[in-house]
């Protein structure tokens, strides 16, 4: 069942890049954007992954991101860990925060995302190099993103239309750069159209 935005967000802890482990209630007095991606291997993904950790220092130094993937830590690994990525990358082979955020499956989204961006996968796979050599994880699985502010509110919940659809950088930049008096009320991908 999907999230909406004004329910407080559902803790979990999941395994990092690193081997230790991550508790989302962490972040607590901290603005974060909670990103879940597809399978370790997924153009899409490790192109959006690429955009959050070179754009990074745009944001509030204070907002956080995290980034979790449809994948068991050792496959993640094998991806993610080019990237670098100075926020947390969590494996979540078994679903459970999945679950809890009503991450979505699509074939169609899938195809969709396949036919519709084309482009942008060739370019993650050959100008990137993100070539998806061993699928391990679900390939029907939807990204989403959730703004969260400082008090653990969802503000925003995005849930992608296809494989490849993320909430646009400069709207996570917009609301990175907000103070807690400036938080709108909370909206949802339902009630705020974003192309």
């Amino acid at each position: 069942m999907r999230r909406k935005a004004g329910e407080l967000a559902e803790n979990f802890r999941l395994p990092m890049l690193d081997g230790s482990q991550f508790e989302l209630s962490s972040l607590k007095g901290r603005p974060y954007m909670l990103s879940f991606f597809r399978f370790a291997s997924c153009p899409f993904c490790n192109l959006r992954m690429h955009q959050l950790v070179q754009r990074q220092a745009e944001l509030n130094p204070r907002f956080a991101i995290v980034a979790v993937f449809d994948s068991s830590l050792d496959n993640l690994r094998e991806h993610a860990e080019r990237h670098r990525s100075p926020f947390p990358v969590l494996a979540d082979s078994s679903g459970n925060a999945y679950g809890l955020y009503g991450i979505e499956h699509s074939v169609l989204g899938m195809l969709k995302g396949m036919f519709l961006r084309m482009p942008t996968m060739l370019h993650a796979m050959f100008a990137k190099g993100y070539i998806p050599t061993r699928i391990k994880g679900s390939m029907t699985t939807m990204p989403a993103d959730f703004l969260v502010d400082a008090s653990g509110i969802i503000r925003h919940a995005y849930y992608g239309k296809d494989e490849g659809d993320h909430l646009p950088f400069e709207e996570v930049k917009r609301f990175a750069a907000l103070t807690a008096d400036q938080i709108p009320p909370a909206i949802s991908s339902e009630t705020l159209s974003i192309s």
